[in-house]
């Protein structure tokens, strides 16, 4: 008699997970490790990735999803008044389950950027996880709402890059401008959603823009200043091809696209906007690391990120993705 009503109460609880974990933004987690992996590797081929690869991602999915259940944990009073529809207040799902589940999330996540560490014998990987998690624990409990914030989000998102980065190997100086792009972004879309909720600030929406913008840039020149570097085994293949205008105008447009929605948010600083302009921000991580992909391993290596979309767009049905 207890089956009927046993399978809805599943699926609710799966459910409530993945709103904690925030699943489509698990994608982007995956996309930088991935990409950085790709582009210091040098992977112009379309092959299986080695373990190391494998294990960068694994790292990374637990420390995101790790964060994103800490981050409900240690904002559990806030969202009793403003959000009390997430999965914590309304007791969908146990607080001292979610905090369990956080810490374990995250000490597994060091724990495979350890192993990654013991598979390339370089130790940098691990030192480069335990950074990320000091970072994301750091956010969480202690510059959420203040200056520090933004810093440390872009940190986040930097470090996550790297990751990826020094498990294929070690970086030529230029390739290091991608997660320092990257994380300027991402420090522009945390300070754009600083009152997406409520009234924004024009003011603060458009610094926000413009240090995206700013990232943008920075990532963007990477693949021409590492194309004059002698020698190089991360020459860009769509530089070599002679498509630098060619890949210089899709970063164009693809920036352009982002900030629009940012301008539109500027002008019409309402919550529907903001939240759009924050969503739109978010998801472009994945074609901007599919984009960056493109420009270093060819085409099969960025539709194979760019697939990622996949993901966030099903899971964005789910769960929201600020």
């Amino acid at each position: 008699m207890s089956q009927p009503s046993a399978k809805p109460m599943v699926i609710s609880a799966i459910v409530s997970w993945l709103k904690l974990i925030r699943v489509p933004n698990l994608a982007t987690a995956i996309a930088d490790p991935l990409a950085g992996f790709l582009i210091a590797g040098g992977f112009y081929q379309y092959k299986n990735l080695p373990l190391g690869g494998w294990l960068a991602i694994a790292s990374s999915l637990c420390l995101y999803a790790g964060g994103m259940v800490q981050n409900d944990v240690v904002d559990l009073q806030i969202d009793q008044t403003e959000r009390p529809h997430r999965p914590l207040p309304s007791k969908r799902v146990s607080f001292e389950l979610a905090q369990s589940v956080s810490i374990g999330l995250l000490l597994f996540g060091i724990v495979l950027a350890c192993v990654v560490s013991v598979s390339v014998r370089d130790v940098t990987p691990a030192a480069i996880g335990v950074m990320l998690t000091a970072a994301i624990c750091g956010y969480n409990c202690y510059a959420k709402g203040t200056w520090l914030g933004p810093l440390f989000m872009g940190g986040c998102r930097a470090l996550n890059w790297s990751l990826g980065m020094v498990v294929a190997g070690s970086p030529s100086l230029p390739l290091w401008m991608i997660p320092c792009g990257m994380g300027v972004y991402v420090m522009g879309i945390t300070l754009f959603a600083r009152d997406e909720a409520g009234a924004g600030k024009r003011y603060q929406l458009l610094v926000g823009a413009l240090v995206m913008s700013a990232g943008l840039v920075f990532a963007g020149l990477t693949p021409l200043l590492v194309s004059i570097e002698v020698n190089s085994i991360n020459v860009p293949h769509w530089l070599v091809e002679g498509r630098l205008f060619a890949w210089l105008a899709l970063w164009s447009v693809l920036g352009v696209s982002i900030l629009v929605r940012c301008v539109q948010a500027v002008i019409d600083p309402v919550p529907q906007r903001m939240q759009a302009a924050v969503g739109n921000a978010i998801m472009s991580i994945i074609t901007l690391d599919a984009v960056l992909v493109l420009a270093f391993c060819g085409e099969q290596w960025a539709v194979t990120v760019l697939a990622l979309l996949v993901w966030f767009v099903l899971g964005r049905r789910i769960a929201a993705v600020t």
